[in-house]
């Protein structure tokens, strides 16, 4: 009995004392060695990295704007302003619900399309003033908009 004990516990205590062995060389206060080999790091986008292109009619030509956040910057006429008003907003590019009862509010032709990055999601959505919740929307991040362009 006590042979078959040993027979059993040697191989599991081995293994054991192995595993011990293995781990991080931070574990044990010895710092990781350099890496191997060569690395490169590539630069990361901004993380609020937008593009903005405004029309005064859906016939009119678009006025297009780059802006990125953090710190405000690009080709936008009011970067700052833009990114503050963005910022204000819990959910700026968030679209009116299907079934949300909207006034009949007419704001105007203007139409605009934001494609990029903001806080790390996708976006690719497009504003108008057709009525009061679409108003509303635009209203809010205004700014990001800068001055519609004129119909001619």
């Amino acid at each position: 009995m006590r042979y078959r004990t040993l027979l059993f516990a040697a191989p599991g205590l081995a293994m054991l004392l192995t595993l011990a062995g293995c781990g991080d060389e931070q574990a044990n206060g010895n710092p990781a060695g350099a890496p191997q080999g060569t690395t490169s790091v590539k630069p990361s986008a901004p993380a609020n990295t937008l593009t903005i292109n405004v029309r005064a009619s859906k016939e009119a030509p678009a006025k297009s704007w780059t802006l990125s956040c953090e710190p405000p910057s690009g080709d936008h006429p009011k970067a700052a302003a833009a990114c503050a008003a963005l910022t204000k907003v819990k959910d700026p590019f968030k679209p009116v619900p299907e079934n949300q009862p909207c006034t009949m509010i007419y704001g105007g032709p203007e139409i605009a399309t934001v494609k990029g990055t903001w806080q790390g999601k996708p976006i690719d959505t497009k504003f108008t003033r057709d009525d009061g919740c679409q108003l509303n929307r635009w209203s809010k991040i205004g700014p990001l908009f800068g001055n519609v362009p004129k119909v001619r």
